[in-house]
């Protein structure tokens, strides 16, 4: 507002110089500065009378380098605007708006890193040529997303599979998909029923309630508890924020792959029971956003790590020195360490999201050396 009451008190000094003066030619440029001043603040007053900007979010929850679909709408006041721009912070460049009564704009945006984002509004800036008066309106803003991390498939070492975690999961070792994850030898002893899942033999499905009440339901066995697949995200000390989100983008490939071939369990950071993940993916959801908000963080509780028939996948983002001792410890069917670091001269089982496992056994055996 300054600069157009700047330009008007030049004109009326022009003016009355002129009257001073008896100089009629100084009354042309004090009048046309007069008449400049009021114009833009006029012009550019009437185009912000009642313009709005809308802007239509995504979804709330997006996978990483996934695009994320936006729209913004502009709407102008009575007259359109003189010049000015279209603000978006999610586009990176201001959008010419001189001349125009609305803009609809398109945006596809892709998010390199998982987290929680916060929208910044939009701004709508309409301004005359000379920008000498200004007007700035602010859109609705502060929408949250979250970026979850990206699957990435499971693959046997040099492999360069694609796709899902399903399909790449396909190259993987032998020994990841075959018995060594399953405690096949465990005691089976029934601990209550849970709802049918297809592909279950008939033998396990419970008869009597079937017969009562029409309900497809199977037997759910003790073993099962502790003989599928575990994997423990361990967040602490991370060499960097790169190597942490390459740590939470392998937990999650592994657990997406484990669970379509069987169910798996993964313990979360400052968490203190393991959430299972069965076949149908239904914990999965709620699994996915959880990884998406890891944090740097302690290590996982030592309560959560009991004995297990199957096998324990300890994904760790910390510069691999030797093997965590919790893991040494832990009695299991098989025990891998993911990270993106591993020791030098060992021979990896399996690669996913950048990340290399290898059996515990060898890592000993390779940090002794």
């Amino acid at each position: 507002m300054i600069r157009p009451i700047v330009t008007a008190l030049l004109g009326l000094a022009l003016c009355l110089a002129g009257a001073t003066f008896d100089s009629a030619s100084l009354y042309v440029p004090g009048v046309g500065l007069i008449v400049l001043a009021a114009a833009a603040i006029g012009w550019v007053a009437l185009a912000a009378q009642g313009a709005t900007i809308t802007r239509q979010p995504g979804p709330h929850t997006i996978v990483e380098n996934d695009p994320y679909q936006l729209r913004v709408e502009m709407e102008t006041g009575k007259l359109p605007p003189p010049g000015g721009e279209l603000v978006e912070p999610l586009l990176g460049w201001p959008v010419p708006i001189a001349g125009r009564w609305s803009r609809r704009l398109r945006i596809n945006v892709r998010f390199s890193r998982r987290g929680r984002r916060i929208l910044e509004p939009g701004r709508l800036v309409i301004r005359d040529p000379l920008r000498l008066y200004v007007r700035e309106l602010v859109g609705d803003g502060g929408e949250e997303v979250v970026v979850l991390p990206r699957i990435e498939p499971v693959t046997a070492p040099g492999g360069s599979g694609a796709g899902s975690g399903d399909r790449g999961g396909r190259g993987a070792e032998p020994g990841l998909s075959g018995r060594r994850l399953d405690a096949s030898a465990a005691e089976l002893e029934i601990d209550g029923l849970r709802p049918y899942r297809e592909g279950s033999p008939a033998s396990r499905i419970h008869w009597p309630t079937v017969a009562r009440r029409g309900e497809m339901l199977e037997r759910r066995l003790v073993a099962e508890l502790d003989s599928a697949p575990l994997i423990v995200l361990d967040a602490s000390a991370p060499a960097s924020e790169e190597a942490l989100d390459k740590a939470v983008r392998a937990a999650a490939s592994l657990c997406v792959w484990l669970a379509r071939h069987g169910g798996c369990a993964i313990l979360l950071p400052a968490e203190r029971r393991p959430i299972e993940v069965e076949h149908d993916m239904g914990a999965w959801p709620a699994v996915h956003l959880r990884l998406a908000l890891v944090d740097e963080g302690g290590p996982p509780a030592s309560s959560a790590l009991g004995p297990r028939g199957g096998a324990v996948l300890w994904v760790t983002s910390a510069d691999l020195r030797a093997a965590p001792r919790a893991l040494e410890r832990l009695p299991a069917g098989a025990r891998y360490i993911v990270t993106p670091t591993p020791p030098a001269g060992i021979r990896p089982a399996f690669e996913v999201a950048g990340c290399t496992g290898c059996l515990l056994e060898r890592v000993r055996r390779g940090v002794a050396a």
